[in-house]
């Protein structure tokens, strides 16, 4: 019994509001197997969790929570989870919060400085990925999975 009640309040506490102390409009482009958005979106963050809420003309269509689970209008999952529905099963489970704030990924593996930011070339079985981060634009492809980030600021 003690069990299920922390099970319930976790997932229930999971997708509930957050104060986040950054917001940021950014123009967001996304191609995965199951997502295609190009528009304008809010990245908002604080130390524990990150949204992203996609907009098409004007309106609300789709927002992303991480903190320790995957929050969507579908519901939570873990983050290998999400991986697994929405990008790909073998990316590291901290991949999308990494690439929404501009962190690097694979634990900075070949990571390269750049003029204003860095930039990294993952190839292995599983992906080719090219990441580059600037202080006007996140860019994220995997060739092989066929999967796109972009995200420039509005200015």
């Amino acid at each position: 019994m003690r069990y299920l009640l922390l099970v319930f309040t976790l997932l229930f506490t999971a997708c509930s509001t957050k104060n986040y102390e950054i917001t940021q409009t950014k123009i967001i482009i996304i191609k995965s197997p199951k997502l295609k958005f190009a528009d304008v979106g809010y990245i908002r963050n604080s130390d524990k969790s990150i949204e992203m809420e996609l907009f098409i003309a004007g309106k609300a269509i789709e927002k992303f929570t991480i903190n320790h689970l995957v929050c969507t209008s579908e519901g939570c999952m873990s983050k290998s989870g999400f991986n697994e529905d929405y990008l790909d099963e073998s990316y590291p489970d901290t991949i999308l919060q990494n690439i929404l704030l501009g962190h690097t990924i694979y634990d900075g593996k070949n990571r390269v400085q750049i003029k204003n930011g860095f930039s990294q070339h993952i190839r292995d079985e599983d992906v080719d990925i090219r990441y580059r981060v600037t202080a006007q634009e996140i860019f994220f492809k995997d060739k092989q999975n066929k999967i796109i980030f972009k995200i420039k600021d509005t200015k």
